[in-house]
Formats: C-alpha cells, sequence, structure tokens
C-alpha cells in the first residue's frame, strides 16, 4: 500500500498532466466572493457552492471561525483580489463542539500525542510529556453553531479593517443532506450599508 505522500504526489502527477489552460486563471477570483468554512474534511465548498478552480476565495479553519488570521485573508481578499462579497459557513457536526478551551489546554498539558473521543470526552492516549504553551491560545470553540455563526459575521461587521458595503452572509451546513441553511440573524447583521 502507497504512502500517503506517494499517493498524493502521484495524484498530483496525474493532476498535472490535464492542468492545460488553468495556467491562464487569473490572481483574483473571477467570480469576486470569498467562503470562509471549516477545515471538517466532509465539506467540499467547490461543490456545495458550486465553484471551478479561479472562482472564489476560500479560507479554510477549524470551525470555520473568523480568527484574527481569517480576517487577514479576507482583508487581502477584498482590498488587493477584489473580492465583493463574503460567506461565513459552519456546519453541523462540528469537532469544534465536542470541547471547551479548558478540555484542550489539559490534553496538550498533558500529552502531544494524540488524544481519542470517547462516550464520556475526549481522553488523552499519549504517554509523552505535554506542554502549557496551550494556555496562551483561544481555541475557538461552538457551543452553538447559529450563535457562532452570528457572532463571526458580527465581528467581521464590526472589524474596522472591513468597509461596510462588503455583504456577509451566514450559514450553516447540513453535513447530512448538503443543504446550506441560512442564519438570518447573521445575515441581516451582514447586510451591506
Amino acid at each position: 500500500m502507497p504512502s500517503i505522500l506517494e499517493s498524493v504526489l502521484d495524484a498530483n502527477r496525474r493532476y498535472a498532466l490535464n492542468f492545460g489552460d488553468k495556467k491562464n486563471l487569473a490572481m483574483p477570483p473571477a467570480r469576486r466572493f470569498a467562503i470562509l468554512t471549516c477545515m471538517d474534511a466532509r465539506l467540499d465548498p467547490a461543490k456545495f457552492a458550486g465553484l471551478n478552480e479561479g472562482d472564489a476565495h476560500v479560507i479554510r479553519n477549524a470551525g470555520g471561525r473568523a480568527s484574527d488570521d481569517a480576517i487577514r485573508s479576507l482583508v487581502i481578499s477584498y482590498k488587493l483580489l477584489g473580492t465583493r462579497e463574503w460567506f461565513v459557513i459552519h456546519h453541523t457536526d462540528c469537532g469544534m463542539e465536542t470541547f471547551t478551551d479548558e478540555i484542550m489546554r489539559g490534553l496538550l498539558a498533558k500529552s502531544l500525542d494524540h488524544a481519542v473521543l470517547e462516550s464520556d470526552g475526549w481522553h488523552d492516549r499519549g504517554s509523552g510529556s505535554g506542554t502549557s504553551e496551550a494556555q496562551y491560545i483561544d481555541w475557538l470553540t461552538i457551543r452553538n453553531q447559529e450563535e457562532s455563526v452570528v457572532d463571526d459575521v458580527q465581528r467581521l461587521r464590526r472589524h474596522p479593517l472591513v468597509p461596510p458595503w462588503i455583504p456577509i452572509h451566514g450559514f450553516l451546513y447540513d453535513v447530512r443532506s448538503g443543504v446550506l441553511q441560512p442564519v438570518a440573524a447573521a445575515s441581516a447583521i451582514g447586510a451591506a450599508k
């Protein structure tokens, strides 16, 4: 069985063989919008938003949260590359709902090895040493999906580097049906002014 590295490089070789006109794609996204969403492997923004290569910017992180780095990317997206509309898309059954900052900090303080989720919560199975460095990170965990979408759209709307004329839409992606469900309160906050 090939290693992960070998399988990725093999897939890339096949992809590059048919690269064709993609070398001519412009740097700015053709459809002039950006999506901030979760890194969860079950989400394929190209498919659920009907994207082709070169259409939109897709910014991904754990939870699809409006972190400082996500805001940095979105500001570059509009200021230098011309996006005119943004989507904040969280999803159902998100792993960010399964722990708190305190749980993550405790797990990393015990060990840097892999932790497992069992019926009674997260457990560290590692035997190595941990670190207290996790206490300095805001893990941006999620207690309620709709509220987190509202919070992130509100953070973006209030940010001094985000112009008021950019519409910011809030959605929840349902991992069971593939449907984008609008979060009305978030979209109301994110409406262009």
